[in-house]
């Protein structure tokens, strides 16, 4: 059985950045960290069905900062999908919920690089809404 707590633990961390920058809990050196952890290749399928690069994602998490005050990010459902030499697909569920009361509720699929030096970069990401 393969052992994908190290890249549990990548996705669960780069959740606390995100939590901290958008809430506005997190200074400029949290979205410097946050933006350290996509590839420059990086693509993503948000819930609409839209997709967004390296550059797009940057400008959403600059935009984003401090946007949605009381923020939390609940992780669960964590599962391995495929480990290989250069990295490994996991998949998540992700609830998040601010002080105004929005809620929402998707599954993630997440490509996440592992560079010889051990550095994770965060290549694609898939995220569905659940149904409520």
């Amino acid at each position: 059985m393969k052992d994908y707590r190290e890249y549990f633990n990548e996705v669960i961390q780069t959740h606390v950045d995100i939590e901290q920058w958008f809430s506005g809990t997190g200074n400029r050196d949290v979205l410097t960290r946050l933006l350290a952890r996509f590839s420059p290749q990086f693509s993503m399928i948000v819930p609409n069905g839209n997709a967004l690069d390296a550059p797009a994602l940057n400008q959403l998490f600059d935009t984003l900062g401090g946007a949605r005050p009381g923020l939390r990010i609940r992780l669960s459902e964590l599962r391995g999908v495929d480990q290989h030499a250069r990295g490994a697909t996991v998949s998540y569920r992700e609830l998040q919920e601010d002080a105004s009361g929005v809620l929402t509720d998707r599954r993630a699929t997440a490509v996440i690089e592992k560079r010889p030096s051990g550095d994770m970069l965060w290549r694609h990401l898939h995220e569905t809404y659940c149904q409520a």
